[in-house]
């Protein structure tokens, strides 16, 4: 009787996971992302992005190539970098207020090659990261780093 149970149970299941709806991918998984199609041709535009970034005073503390990783292999992928930058007065304010919160630097911006060649830029807004928090310096922070990726944006998009 145990037995019998135990295969019902394990055909329900079964049959559970065979009529389960499938799942799309969640293309932006968290909240407070923001997507801007640049309208420039990808390589002019990471080009004129490090200016920009490395204008507005910012350190660049690295740049993510899966483009380049992926050629490395052998395969060919549309244009692909990770911008990770940030000030080193910011890192100083930012561990002031809330030490935890340093896990959310350096800022990154996401840029990736669209089907015409354009540059689109992925990126999760500083002032929602910071504010979950609940620490109003880093709220402060937050809007001042949103600012600061908007004019990098801007410029680089002017410039490329």
């Amino acid at each position: 009787m145990v037995r019998l149970r135990l295969v019902l149970l394990a055909l329900c299941v079964a049959l559970g996971l065979a009529v389960a709806p499938a799942h799309a991918v969640v293309q932006a998984p968290y909240s407070g992302m923001e997507t801007v199609a640049t309208g420039k041709l990808f390589t002019p535009f990471i080009t004129a992005l490090s200016g920009a970034i490395k204008a507005r005073g910012f350190n660049i503390v690295g740049i993510a190539c899966a483009t380049c990783a992926a050629k490395s292999q052998g395969v060919t992928i549309p244009g692909n970098r990770v911008f990770f930058f940030f000030k080193p007065a910011y890192a100083v304010r930012m561990l002031a207020a809330a030490e935890a919160a340093g896990i959310e630097a350096p800022i990154r911006l996401y840029v990736t090659e669209a089907g015409d060649g354009s540059a689109n830029v992925t990126y999760r807004l500083p002032s929602h990261v910071f504010g979950a928090y609940q620490v109003p310096a880093l709220d402060v922070l937050g809007a001042e780093l949103d600012a600061d990726v908007k004019a990098i944006l801007s410029v680089a998009r002017t410039n490329s």
